[in-house]
């Protein structure tokens, strides 16, 4: 189905009402999150897309937790930025990555003093608004290759194409991808999803993360001026740290460790409050049970792995911040390494924590009443964005001292 413009989400207030604080952003956005965990799998079976509390995070500036406090953020580090990921991701982990594109720009402007349209960026940041956006296509050709146009129109460039994996887009205020000019140069652009030309589709249909709203955006004759768009011909310098993907992988390992989290909640709930002992166990209550105990026991150990393993790469990368030349340079490639390390972790154990969920209890707990499947299913959609035995062997090059990772952006 099609998402009408009148959808779009209205703007919201410029400014809160206290200046935005780590303490004070985790509470306010508590409600929502106990909102999200508790209708997850009943939306995910009705295909039901959390509009209102996506939007409430963005407005109570859960993006901002990064951002320095005399930009408008809460001034907290990047484990503090990831560590609200996770949580978000405890509670619904499509959620979470539909706001991927929001969280890698405040990252961005962050880490990069000198990003493009940053000032636009941030005052977007402030006010609540949520982006989205995705180079990728499914129109034939190797991958990353672009065939959306961008073609000059006295003032402005007009756009022709079709984008896919467009992850949150349909919750999003903002779109941006990239097109390709007749001169082969690349054109990357950022509109607002209201105009004119610009349709974004309801047809993700992947077996986990379905509510990520990651499907088809349209773009039909779209204007976009010349302060809407950075055109790029190839030649740009080599930034110091050029390893620009570390945070979107990074992003992606901390969606893995919140289902992981998600799983041991589900399990602690279940055994306290529904499971019988089996009739030949040795327990008369499921929670004295030896093998639920330790099945418990190693899905709580499989989401301390994840999360361990994701928030110290969070303070890898963030080291990267403020370093210029070669420094900029070594330390990129040390935390590019970190986090391909983190992510094969925290996929590893979400995808080993979730089939464990259905030890701890008999035949009711299949029921899809539960949902408790999607948590396998959303791990392994996760997972597949990128192949884990390529992280491994970047990794294992970088340790060896034999090739730094690649600057591909999946690193």
């Amino acid at each position: 189905m099609t998402l009408d413009v009148a959808d779009a989400v209205p703007e919201s207030p410029s400014t809160p009402a206290e200046p935005l604080t780590i303490p004070r952003l985790r509470p306010a956005i508590a409600p929502i999150l106990a909102r999200l965990a508790a209708s997850a799998a009943r939306r995910e079976e009705t295909r039901e897309h959390p509009f209102d509390d996506v939007r409430a995070l963005a407005r109570a500036g859960a993006a901002l937790a990064v951002v320095p406090r005399e930009e408008g953020g809460a001034g907290g580090s990047l484990r503090d930025a990831v560590e609200v990921v996770i949580e978000i991701a405890r509670a619904d982990s499509n959620v979470a990555q539909a706001l991927r594109g929001t969280f890698m720009a405040a990252w961005a402007v962050v880490s990069r003093p000198d990003a493009p349209h940053r000032d636009e960026t941030l005052g977007r940041l402030r006010r609540g608004h949520i982006l989205a956006g995705t180079g990728n296509e499914r129109s034939g050709g190797a991958s990353g290759s672009v065939n959306t146009t961008a073609v000059r129109s006295g003032d402005h460039w007009v756009l022709n194409g079709e984008k896919y994996y467009s992850t949150g887009g349909l919750y999003a205020d903002w779109f941006g991808g990239t097109a390709r000019t007749p001169e082969g140069a690349v054109l990357r652009f950022t509109v607002p999803v209201d105009r004119e030309g610009v349709q974004r589709l309801d047809d993700f249909d992947a077996v986990g993360q379905r509510l990520t709203a990651s499907g088809t955006t349209r773009l039909t004759d779209v204007l976009v001026g010349d302060d809407e768009a950075i055109l790029t011909d190839g030649n740009a310098p080599v930034a110091d740290n050029p390893w620009q993907g570390s945070y979107p992988q990074l992003h992606l390992a901390a969606i893995e460790a919140g289902i992981a989290a998600r799983v041991l909640d589900d399990a602690l709930w279940w055994v306290r409050e529904k499971a019988r002992p089996i009739k030949h166990s040795s327990a008369d209550r499921s929670v004295d049970d030896p093998y639920i105990r330790r099945r418990v026991g190693e899905m709580a150990a499989h989401a301390r792995a994840a999360r361990s393993a994701v928030v110290l790469a969070a303070e890898e990368l963030d080291e990267v911040r403020g370093l210029h030349g070669e420094e900029a340079h070594r330390a990129g490639a040390r935390a590019a390494a970190a986090v391909a390390e983190a992510a094969v972790v925290a996929v590893d154990a979400a995808l080993s924590a979730a089939p464990l969920l259905f030890d701890v209890g008999g035949g009711t707990l299949t029921d899809r009443e539960w949902g408790y499947d999607r948590h396998w299913r959303n791990a392994r959609v996760v997972a597949n964005h990128n192949p884990r035995d390529w992280k491994l062997a970047v990794a294992g090059a970088y340790r060896l001292g034999a090739a730094e990772p690649p600057t591909t952006g999946l690193f």
